[in-house]
């Protein structure tokens, strides 16, 4: 491609500006706030599925929506038992190459965390509205700005008759917020790559590693009684506070953390330390009453150091539930009743080579648009740990806008927004390193 053809295409995204700002709002329209649940109903999942493959055969693509079976899911850790997807298809796009060619993925997830609460949002979350050079609503940076610009790009590419070398394949899936089904649903499907790019908000930077996560529960037992009288002892009958019994696993699981801050072994270039933290608790049955058993939420997020031969989270696991273990061991109550912790969703972490020719093409991508961009970690987790990891396909991520002015992040807050000049060369990136990616290894 000579730098004619490349300049005929930005300058062809650049007319489509407007384009690009309708197609992130048509996708913020549809409410595709993720589930809780295996068994929360769907919402306007399909209807958004449809819509792009409308657009995507329009431009020349064939296009797939799929709604998997609970069977098609490999066996793992990551998800649920027999988590079905009625209502909650998965979109699988191919531009065909010419041949000879690498083939690049370009993958995006369709849910969104909740707007709630919404009265507190300057305008309608579900209606993307700019202002001032920014694109607000739900999702417009997390990250249905991200799909809109990988559709647009493929468009643009098809549209100015840009046969690419080998296959451009559009995946775009349910779920990411919660635990990824939709990708290993997509990959149970037969979507592989060379190579794929997910638009996650990254301020076009290039993020090529990061952490996985680790979802669990601590459960602490007491003795319930009336709590305005002494509790008298335990080993007598006496009541237990199931509450305060949660104190030395807490403090054990604090010094876990802060030794694996200063560990050396956990020392990452990109990725900050691994971390325990207790996100919620529910205890006590009633106000006047010892609980009589109390429950702590865990998020861990561990570096892929960290992770076992198969990539999971055992040895983690293991570290954890010893300290535990250890911790309770004086105190009596607790060596006879032994507080539990219950593992769920788990997501492992993944790391693509600094030399990958995905990586080089997006840095040379960004350098045609005039930006140097950075290569970093991501501290929490994204679809492209699981392209990676089980599809053989070296997967980052590089889009639009991730933080605003002071540093905090936009991203599943109040007014979230997308800068349009970010989301614009988005666009471009994508569209210049498909480019290079398609074409034949040298």
């Amino acid at each position: 491609m000579s730098a004619r053809d490349t300049e005929r295409i930005l300058a062809e995204l650049d007319r489509r500006r407007t384009d690009l700002v309708a197609l992130t709002s048509e996708l913020v329209a549809f409410d595709t706030t993720v589930r809780g649940s295996a068994d929360e109903r769907h919402r306007a999942e399909h209807d958004l599925q449809d819509h792009l493959a409308d657009r995507l055969r329009a431009a020349g693509a064939t296009v797939d929506v799929v709604t998997p079976k609970p069977s098609d899911l490999p066996r793992s850790p990551q998800t649920p038992e027999g988590l079905g997807f009625d209502g909650r298809p998965q979109l699988v796009a191919r531009f065909a190459g010419t041949g000879g060619g690498r083939s690049l993925l370009l993958n995006g997830h369709i849910d969104v965390v909740s707007a709630e609460p919404r009265g507190e949002w300057t305008s309608d979350p579900f209606r993307a509205e700019v202002r001032e050079g920014r694109l607000y609503g739900r999702g417009t940076c997390d990250m249905k700005g991200g799909i809109a610009a990988m559709v647009i790009a493929a468009e643009t590419l098809a549209a100015l008759g840009v046969r690419l070398p080998g296959d451009l394949v559009i995946n775009t899936v349910t779920d990411e917020e919660w635990n990824g089904a939709g990708t290993l649903a997509s990959l149970a499907y037969g979507v592989k790559a060379d190579a794929a790019i997910v638009p996650e908000p990254t301020d076009l930077d290039v993020v090529t590693a990061q952490r996985g996560i680790l979802g669990g529960t601590l459960t602490v037992d007491g003795r319930p009684g009336h709590a305005e009288y002494p509790p008298g002892d335990w080993r007598t009958g006496g009541a237990v506070n199931a509450i305060e019994k949660t104190l030395p696993a807490l403090t054990a699981l604090q010094a876990l953390r802060d030794r694996w801050a200063v560990d050396p072994a956990h020392v990452h270039p990109l990725l900050p330390p691994p971390s325990i933290v207790p996100t919620t608790i529910k205890g006590g049955e009633w106000w006047v009453t010892y609980p009589a058993s109390c429950e702590v939420g865990l998020d861990v997020t561990y570096l892929p150091a960290q992770a076992d031969a198969g990539g999971w989270a055992s040895r983690v696991r293991a570290e954890i539930e010893a300290a535990v273990r250890e911790a309770c061991a004086a105190d009596g109550w607790l060596a006879a009743h032994p507080p539990r912790i219950a593992w769920d969703t788990e997501l492992p972490p993944a790391e693509v080579a600094r030399t990958a020719a995905v990586v080089k093409a997006l840095e040379g991508a960004s350098g045609y648009l005039g930006r140097s961009p950075r290569i970093l970690g991501e501290p929490s987790w994204t679809d492209a740990a699981t392209l990676t990891r089980l599809a053989d396909t070296p997967a980052v991520c590089l889009g639009p806008t991730a933080t605003r002015p002071d540093g905090s992040p936009t991203l599943h807050t109040i007014d979230e927004y997308i800068e349009v000049d970010d989301l614009l060369d988005t666009a471009k990136a994508l569209a210049l390193a498909a480019l290079d990616l398609t074409s034949p290894a040298a």
